[in-house]
């Protein structure tokens, strides 16, 4: 009964956990709305915080009104382009983390010569090569591409490494003492346990693809919502900064939701590990 009481075995009910997780949003919106009534009031043209009818007429001027030049919806242009840039990178760096970290864990001499590239390749700020990447590849999107890529595949890569050398040794034993084949261990054993493991390391990628994808559009693209962030700051558009913002916040937690549902689904198994 007294370790009942101690405030390390209290949870949450339902109810309280929902108002726990919405009170610092709305502390947040809060203290926004407060500071721009304060900064508007002293000087109705500040554009640091500006009035949240500004995000909407802003927003909808870009997403409902084409645009009278190329005659695009530019926030949904800017949203596809990016979403086509960040799916490409993730997937392939996904398919390599896949392959090549099961075979450094898995086969001892893929370990011996590719574990050390992927430890030093990990250190390398993939921010520091942009420079090189646009000198290589060009100012197109295989660059940004690359660049997603490069930033989060050696991460993937030793991920998975290290859970396929967890895999229990017995286990392994078992599918060859079957009569199982180094391909077909590959294939129907360690493919399919490494596989939610992989998912969780695409959650935690996300983030910094997001980050690799935003500052390979900044620098160079006609369109996406890195582009745009940094094209209207010379305006100092607060207005548009922040829904974009917003925007890709939103777009990375739907993913990042999006993939936790369907692991879960899809590998119920695996949801206690």
């Amino acid at each position: 009964m007294a370790t009942a009481r101690r405030f390390i075995n209290r949870r949450p009910q339902r109810g309280s956990g929902l108002l726990l997780a919405a009170a610092p949003f709305v502390a947040l919106i809060l203290l926004y709305l407060i500071g721009s009534d304060m900064r508007l009031s002293a000087n109705p043209g500040d554009k640091l915080l500006p009035a949240p009818s500004s995000f909407v007429e802003a927003i909808s001027a870009l997403a409902l009104q084409a645009d009278p030049r190329s005659g695009n919806y530019l926030f949904w242009t800017d949203t596809a382009a990016s979403l086509l840039r960040l799916g490409l990178g993730v997937a392939i760096a996904a398919l390599l983390g896949l392959v090549f970290g099961l075979a450094i864990g898995l086969f001892p001499y893929a370990g011996a010569l590719l574990d050390p590239l992927m430890a030093v390749l990990s250190m390398i700020p993939p921010l520091a090569i942009l420079p090189i990447l646009f000198i290589l590849f060009g100012l197109g999107e295989l660059a940004k591409v690359v660049l997603i890529v490069i930033g989060i595949a050696p991460f993937l890569i030793r991920d998975v490494a290290f859970r396929a050398r967890e895999l229990p040794e017995e286990l392994l034993i078992k599918a060859q003492t079957l009569g199982a084949s180094s391909w077909q261990i590959l294939l129907r054993v360690a493919g399919p346990m490494i596989l939610p493991r992989l998912i969780g390391g695409i959650r935690l990628a996300l983030g910094p693809a997001w980050l690799f994808l935003i500052a390979g559009e900044a620098i160079a693209a006609t369109e996406g919502l890195g582009y745009r962030i940094f094209l209207v700051r010379r305006f100092l558009a607060m207005d548009v900064i922040l829904p974009y913002v917003a925007w890709i916040t939103l777009l990375a937690f739907l993913m990042d939701l999006a993939l936790a549902r369907w692991s879960r689904a899809r590998f119920a198994w695996a949801a206690g590990r």
